[in-house]
């Protein structure tokens, strides 16, 4: 694996495979600003790809209270960014590649970004083992800020950014921080994928997002409320995916929305609304201002609402 660290980025240590324990979430108080991580698609975003206009106010007021919202998500940084964006990040963390990277968002940043850090490692293990179990797997490899190097071209609005068609040889010639494999029962290659020293998270059926090792969305979470000296007791956490796991168990207030699987309820501390009742709303507002005043929502696990 290699670390690529962003021009503004102070010295850090490796990355822990497992994430800091949680503490209990504490009242509020004047001060008491959290670092909110939300995941976007089934968390901000529907089927539809829009984040409701009650969702952007929640966030946008989260912000103005003074608390650090961070996105978090499997998307590549290039489909993360227009998420920032529409949320009015001014400037703000955003965490893609399911941890891979991390980057200060912003609109006075050149490109709207500036990379705080970036895991890489080598894909073409990884593709040469994908293909002896499934030889037609459909394999993207991603470029940071650009969009993707594929074999094969994925469909409209599977993938965000660019798709470039390129040989084996330009397949795999440049490390990068995750690789999506593609096929019909793809799941079977999680543990031969584990064995070979990397994180795969299947994200669906038929699909497994690829990247280095001892990396989530959790580790990454972590370097940022290092850096921006959160407390950990003041974190909390909302998603829906598999892939929120880590980052649900690193959240001293983990949150799943309420259609998420089993296994992602099971592991949260408390279950919130649907997307379709806008779930990460209610969530939202039980942060109050970091005077200590704000709204009280529904969000205990038997109590599902729309906001």
């Amino acid at each position: 694996m290699t670390e690529t660290t962003g021009t503004a980025a102070s010295p850090t240590t490796a990355t822990q495979c497992a994430p800091a324990p949680s503490r209990p979430f504490p009242g509020r108080g004047a001060g008491a600003r959290s670092l909110v991580a939300l995941d976007i698609d089934g968390t901000l975003l529907g089927a539809d790809r829009v984040v409701p206009a009650v969702t952007v106010e929640a966030v946008q007021e989260a912000r103005r209270s003074g608390h650090h919202v961070v996105l978090a998500s499997g998307r590549s940084l290039v489909g993360v960014l227009p998420v920032a964006r529409l949320l009015g990040f001014d400037q703000g963390w955003v965490v893609a590649s399911n941890g891979a990277v991390v980057a200060r968002a912003g609109a006075a940043l050149p490109d709207g970004y500036r990379l705080e850090k970036v895991y890489t490692f080598d894909v073409e293990p990884v593709i040469r083992l994908a293909r002896a179990f499934i030889p037609g797997v459909q394999v993207g490899v991603e470029e940071i800020g650009r969009g993707y190097r594929v074999n094969r071209l994925f469909e409209r609005g599977l993938v965000n950014g660019e798709q470039r068609r390129v040989a084996d040889t330009e397949l795999w010639n440049v490390p990068a921080p995750r690789v999506i494999l593609r096929a019909e029962g793809v799941q079977v290659l999680t543990e031969p994928l584990r064995d070979l020293g990397v994180t795969p998270s299947p994200a669906g059926s038929g699909w497994v997002d690829v990247t280095p090792r001892c990396l989530s969305k959790a580790t990454a979470l972590e370097r940022v409320r290092e850096r921006i000296g959160v407390d950990p007791g003041r974190t909390v956490a909302v998603g829906d995916g598999v892939n929120d796991l880590e980052m649900l168990a690193w959240a001293a207030r983990g949150v799943a929305m309420g259609h998420a699987p089993a296994a992602v309820i099971d592991a949260a501390d408390e279950v919130t609304g649907t997307i379709e009742e806008h779930g990460v709303v209610p969530v939202l507002r039980t942060l109050g201002g970091a005077d200590g005043r704000g709204r009280v929502g529904a969000c205990a696990r038997e109590e599902h609402g729309t906001p």
